[in-house]
């Protein structure tokens, strides 16, 4: 990848694209340090440690919220409104229909997106006005005492920013290099990553008896972090090549067909939706109780928190059921067997060994199924065993800095960035052949 990059700035048009795309990450990351006007840091800080909703959306921000900055919200009403959009697309029929008009179904598709994006926003931003206090994080004087007028304007706020969010990850895929919304989730992944890793340094820096212990046990960590990192790139390369075998047919004068070539059925194909699809649904109910009753000793919530909250067993073992449910419900939507089999006999191809027609989705199907469990199998081990492995070795807040989904996205992000930019570099090389 280093290799690409560097070959990469040696070809002018690509090097513009990789500023430019460097230049409107700058942007994204100065706009999640400049807070918002009435917002005592300090205090927010410490509410966001103790909130499992505030320190959740300010861990996927890169510690945006934490700030109070003018992007706190990130790229999340975003990413969860395209989860719902695709979804509500899987079944209802017009939405079906526009996903196969091409340029124009995926601008409406887009559109559909965003209002989605705005509401989610909007709500999602009440819930972290309620969230902040009148007393410790928030200086009402600026605004008269009056608690209306301060929460509407850090609600305009928050929604404005997470809008120019969205306009941020569409210019990048527009003029720059990658999905410009995977480009901004990898970014402020990576700045969560380097503050726990800089703190970590710094605990290290004041020395003492612990010192020695504490550099076994960085050592540790990295050692580990390289092997996960190693099993994920091995385990997303991987896939299942099903041959596929063109008859040859004559039209006119000309002779067509006679090819080979294949099917690839990817063993993790599904990504990290399943862990995000699991992960929102187990957490929803602690995000409610943060919103509306953030300080309540009350003895349902107590127990839920204890039993079924993040950390304990029912949590983990939940956890691991429904990535495999999921990850099986999200290959059902993306991976259509009988369409796939249809293209295939209408162009005049068949898989050897397999009848055209249905022998031939359930054939696909039937190897999908297997992939799939592998592959779902991979992103369960992937949410709970590194989680163990770093709390085992302790090393603080490493451990939450680097959580399976973050590992998962920042490996996906980066082949993907690497082979978008080999695509740009050959494509740059036709041009200068056809020249």
């Amino acid at each position: 990848m280093f290799k690409t990059l560097a070959d990469a700035f040696k070809i002018k048009e690509v090097r513009n694209k990789l500023i430019l795309t460097l230049v409107l990450l700058f942007v994204y990351r100065l706009g999640c340090w400049l807070p918002i006007p009435g917002i005592d840091t300090e205090a927010l800080g410490v509410n966001v440690d103790g909130n499992t909703f505030l320190s959740l959306l300010s861990s996927v921000s890169g510690g945006a919220l934490a700030q109070g900055s003018f992007l706190a919200l990130g790229v999340s009403p975003y990413i969860t409104s395209s989860i719902i959009i695709q979804l509500l697309a899987a079944v209802i029929p017009s939405w079906q229909r526009l996903t196969k008009e091409g340029a124009d179904g995926r601008k409406k598709i887009s559109l559909y997106t965003k209002i989605a994006a705005l509401i989610i926003a909007l709500a999602q931003a009440i819930g972290i006005a309620v969230g902040f206090g009148t007393a410790d994080s928030v200086n009402l004087s600026i605004f008269g005492n009056s608690e209306f007028l301060c929460y509407a304007f850090i609600v305009l706020m928050l929604v404005a920013g997470a809008m120019f969010t969205v306009w941020l990850g569409e210019k990048i895929t527009e003029i720059g290099i990658g999905n410009g919304m995977s480009l901004l989730i990898f970014v402020g992944i990576l700045s969560s990553a380097g503050t726990a890793i800089m703190g970590n340094f710094q605990d290290l820096a004041v020395g003492g008896e612990t010192t020695q212990n504490a550099i076994w046990q960085l050592v540790l960590f990295v050692v580990a972090l390289i092997a996960i990192f190693a099993l994920v790139v091995f385990v997303d390369g991987g896939e299942r090549k099903v041959g596929v075998q063109y008859a040859k047919q004559m039209k006119g004068r000309k002779m067509y067909g006679g090819q080979s070539t294949y099917i690839p059925i990817r063993v993790n194909a599904n990504g990290v939706m399943p862990i995000i699809f699991a992960t929102a649904l187990l957490t929803f109910p602690q995000i409610l109780f943060s919103i509306f009753w953030p300080n309540s000793t009350n003895g349902f919530i107590t127990w839920w928190n204890t039993w079924v909250g993040a950390g304990s067993w029912v949590y983990t073992v939940l956890l691991a059921l429904l990535i495999l449910a999921f990850a099986y419900f999200y290959t059902m939507l993306n991976f259509d067997s009988d369409e796939i089999s249809r293209q295939i006999q209408q162009n005049g191809g068949f898989i050897p060994g397999i009848r055209p027609g249905k022998p031939t989705a359930q054939y696909l199907s039937g190897i999908n199924k297997r992939i799939t469990l592998f592959g779902a199998i991979f992103l369960a081990f992937m949410a709970l065993i590194p989680s163990l492995i770093f709390t085992a070795i302790g090393t603080g807040g490493l451990n939450s800095a680097f959580s399976a989904t973050g590992m998962l996205i920042v490996v996906s992000v980066a082949l993907e960035f690497d082979k978008q930019l080999e695509a740009q570099m050959l494509m740059k090389n036709y041009r200068g052949f056809l020249k």
